[in-house]
């Protein structure tokens, strides 16, 4: 949430609810509206009458300004009133909102009659959001039923009408189900099995289907990556991980959480009782906009019960253009002239979390036409797509990489994905698959893109059949995407800082670098969304030499940089000075140069 500063009230303080033609009036007088436009306004809104709140109808017929004639948003207008009617502006977060406090505060009845909503409650006062300014009538109740002062503040009245729904009924299920499961959880296996035998769920069992149901849509809302589920010694915590960062969500009693896990195993068709190893399972929804998305779960047994997470796999963000990905057009370039080879081995390296399955299927999906078979060997298989055969290794039935691998061999597959190479085994399958004419996609856990050759050697691959074989290799990194509501041109990243971190590399000095700055669109964070950087190594002539003759990480990257690679850092550093990232950013999650 965050809160801008107030002016003093007007001298003569209105009273009672907003009124549309008062606003029209002051919009006018503060010189944000024309005569001509007031007179619009007027004739629009006076056509009908309406119960909608004064702010949403003046939105609805559109409020141009004058300075540049384009419509103002309803956060824009609201921002306009709160320091007219000496109140401080505030956005709704729903993720900093404290909802079992909330609730607490107040009856849902109370907070709908009278439209407002607690959004922070202290030991000293509560923070309630309102969209009528000069009604004050119901503050003297409820710091007599709260026992703390009010200080009042003005937010957007779809915000407030949304959460005070959205609020009060989540911590309604939240206590239902804590009464239904108890402290400890242990009842919720009962009522696994009634699911199972087909029997009615009583209302409190319902409780819990709705908080996970909410717990989703939440997830989508908030453009979350993970959400994780976490037992603790008093509490269960739920966290939320959004471009790259966890956000505390939600606490509630481990008995909740622990039937919520329940309800998410029953559904991701994993062993409910079962609580001493780790599953995996998936599980197939919607997301609100209707398109269909995906989630990978897994548990791990903890000192204090079951965690569980949930990798969402949205298709909009997981099968990308490449240039949405991040990639230079000098990138882009070799890695499509790379794709396009009828056959070799094409390595992704980088740490978990660096979007190495995203560039994948991206790319594969590219290439994916009707005249190819392309098939994948994933564990696990991490979003269904039509466009492929995919197969998950099942290590309990001795069905791992190099058998899926070989078993595709056998399948007339044009392009083969390999999940991962984690041995020799699954090394030597996919060089036996280049080989034999098809084009390989794999993965590797390496720090750089030369690396990745010094890793196959240590796997056992000869270097002739590395040379033989390897197309090349895609070093990546993910990191935060400067907010674009709230940049500002940041005059420290001079041209001679960002020069000074790519040392001896040149930098153009037409670049712009930005900085974070934080506003209510990003969560003050600055940042918004994420991007890839990337490190692209094609393997020449005088690369297989250093290969063959000098295999060392130092010699195989001069010689990548001299047929055109570009480093990570300098990937990131140009990306800085295109003002689409800051250099804490890129520094923190890139190699140094050397």
């Amino acid at each position: 949430m965050t809160q801008g500063t107030h002016n003093p009230s007007p001298s003569r303080k209105p009273e009672g609810p907003l009124d549309w033609r008062n606003l029209v009036l002051w919009l006018q007088t503060d010189g944000l509206i024309t005569a001509q436009e007031a007179l619009r306004i007027q004739s629009r809104c006076a056509q009908a009458e309406s119960v909608q709140h004064p702010l949403l109808r003046l939105v609805s017929v559109g409020v141009h300004r004058a300075s540049d004639d384009k419509a103002m948003a309803m956060e824009a207008l609201v921002q306009w009133l709160a320091p007219r009617a000496g109140l401080a502006y505030l956005r709704i977060d729903p993720l900093k909102v404290d909802v079992a406090k909330v609730a607490d505060t107040m009856s849902p009845a109370y907070a709908e009659r009278h439209r407002i909503l607690p959004v922070q409650v202290t030991t000293q006062e509560v923070v309630v959001a309102t969209a009528e300014p000069y009604l004050t009538d119901w503050v003297a109740e409820v710091e007599r039923q709260s026992r703390r002062s009010v200080r009042r503040v003005l937010a957007n009245p779809q915000d407030i009408a949304r959460y005070t729904a959205e609020f009060f009924a989540l911590a309604k299920s939240v206590r239902a189900a804590s009464k239904a499961g108890g402290h400890a959880g242990s009842s919720f296996e009962q009522l696994v099995e009634l699911g199972k035998s087909n029997r009615q769920l009583d209302a409190n069992d319902q409780s819990v289907v709705q908080v996970v149901d909410w717990l989703w849509q939440y997830a989508f809302d908030q453009r979350a990556s993970d959400i994780h589920l976490e037992p603790r010694r008093e509490q269960g915590v739920i966290r939320f991980r959004i471009d790259g960062v966890l956000h505390p969500v939600y606490q509630m009693p481990m008995g909740v959480l622990g039937a919520m896990t329940a309800r998410i195993k029953l559904l991701g068709r994993m062993d409910v009782v079962e609580k001493r190893r780790p599953q995996d399972g998936r599980i197939k929804t919607r997301n609100p906009g209707g398109d269909e998305v995906e989630m990978r779960i897994s548990t791990l047994p903890t000192a204090f019960g079951e965690k569980m997470v949930m990798r969402i796999f949205d298709p909009d963000t997981t099968v990308k253009e490449l240039d949405a990905l991040g990639f230079s057009v000098h990138d882009a370039q070799r890695w499509e002239a790379l794709v396009k080879r009828p056959n070799g081995i094409i390595l992704v390296t980088g740490p978990t979390g660096s979007g190495k399955t995203t560039t994948l299927y991206s790319t594969l999906k590219r290439v994916a036409t009707e005249e190819v078979n392309v098939s994948t060997v994933e564990d696990p298989i991490e979003m269904i797509e039509p466009a492929f055969n995919q197969t998950q290794v099942q290590p309990q039935l001795d069905f791992g990489f190099p058998e899926g691998l070989r078993a595709l061999m056998r399948q007339d597959p044009d392009i083969i994905m390999v999940g991962e190479i984690r041995d020799q085994a699954t090394a030597e399958m996919a060089v036996q698959a280049a080989l034999t004419g098809h084009l390989v996609f794999s993965t590797l856990h390496t720090n750089d893109a030369p690396s990745a050759i010094t890793r196959l050697l240590e796997l056992g691959v000869p270097a002739y059949l590395i040379n033989a074989t390897l197309l090349g290799v895609l070093a990546q990194r993910l990191v935060r995407t400067l907010c674009p509501h709230c940049k500002l041109p940041d005059p420290a990243a001079t041209q001679e800082t960002l020069a000074e971190v790519v040392k001896p590399w040149q930098l153009d000095a037409a670049y712009k670098p930005f900085k974070a700055v934080g506003c209510v669109d990003c969560r003050m964070t600055g940042f918004m969304g994420r991007m890839g950087l990337y490190e692209l190594l094609v393997v020449s002539e005088a690369f297989k030499e250093k290969i063959h003759r000098e295999p060392s990480v130092d010699a195989l990257k001069r010689q990548a940089i001299a047929d055109g690679m570009r480093p990570l850092r300098l990937a990131g550093v140009l990306r800085v000075a295109e003002g689409l990232t800051v250099i804490e950013e890129v520094l923190a999650s890139t190699p140094a140069l050397v």
